[in-house]
């Protein structure tokens, strides 16, 4: 089977009413891609970012003893867009959608001897720290650049024996990557249940799910009762001002944390703000723009 594949680039008002002419000509699905290659960056709790133009694409089904006339197809919708609206086609070959998108992952180097691994693929060091991981279930596979400096900070940490609270886990793969690296135990909170799930899973992956609690964030602050040795957040920079002065309740004096989630124009009003409670000795960036904070808690 074969899939007809029709392309539509507009401006970003445009972009709801040709979802909807799209999905009644028969479109089976309707994507969104950028089409000027412009980066967006965190957006506020609740807000779907669009770039300023955008390629709108819906996929037809083709029937090999009725195809769709795509020309005249094409011609319909033009007559519905904007005069001068760009739009072009092609065909998509069938073929196994799960596996195409399990190729796109690939085992990630964090640290010698520590690698996140897809959970279908052999690591590429049976001994190493492996972190087996299905990228599928919510936000953190490794690749975005604020995990990425979260794991490194974390496989440079002595974990050994201590206690870790991973505070917007989404995939758990903070977490998860703490226990294995000696933490005794972790206590884990997010405020999607989808990420609560897929951070059970992952933990019971990676055979680590008895010394992982998680839950949403009412169930977690009724369960952490005592102070944790480690913190880390890799949320969004508003959240992370909001909880200030509830992670210097969560984490023990002289106890480590770090911050990410953050870009580079927002670090020092977070670091503003934690220099209250907390000492900070590093920032560290990546990839042009975000960035970690990472210090200790101040000794009363």
């Amino acid at each position: 089977m074969k899939w007809l594949q029709i392309h539509i680039t507009v401006d970003q008002a445009d972009v709801e009413s040709t979802e909807t002419l799209l999905l009644s000509l028969g479109a089976v699905s309707v994507t969104l891609d950028d089409a000027e290659d412009q980066a967006l960056l965190e957006p506020l709790p609740g807000e779907t970012p669009l770039w300023n133009k955008v390629i709108v694409t819906g996929i037809y089904q083709q029937n090999d003893e009725a195809p769709i006339d795509v020309n005249s197809l094409v011609a319909f919708a033009q007559l519905q867009l904007p005069a001068n609206t760009q739009i072009s086609h092609d065909e998509l070959e069938d073929q196994v959608w799960e596996r195409a998108w399990m190729d796109y992952y690939e085992p990630i180097q964090i640290a010698e001897n520590f690698w996140i691994v897809p959970e279908w693929l052999e690591p590429p060091e049976k001994n190493a720290v492996n972190l087996k991981l299905d990228p599928g279930l919510a936000f953190g596979t490794g690749n975005h650049a604020s995990t990425f400096l979260c794991l490194q900070w974390l496989g440079k940490t002595d974990l050994k024996d201590k206690v870790v609270i991973d505070y917007g886990c989404g995939s758990g793969i903070l977490g998860v990557a703490a226990l294995l690296l000696g933490a005794k135990q972790v206590y884990a909170t997010d405020i999607d249940p989808q990420a609560v799930l897929a951070t059970k899973q992952n933990a019971e992956l990676n055979g680590v799910v008895d010394k992982l609690f998680v839950d949403l964030p009412d169930a977690f602050n009724q369960t952490v009762q005592q102070e944790a040795d480690v913190l880390i957040a890799n949320i969004l920079a508003a959240p992370l001002i909001a909880l200030a002065p509830e992670f210097s309740r969560l984490i023990k004096q002289g106890g480590e944390f770090a911050l990410a989630g953050v870009i580079e124009e927002q670090v020092e009003e977070v670091s503003e703000t934690y220099q209250a409670f907390f000492n900070i000795t590093e920032i560290e960036k990546r990839e042009e723009c975000w960035c970690r904070i990472s210090g200790y808690r101040h000794h009363n």
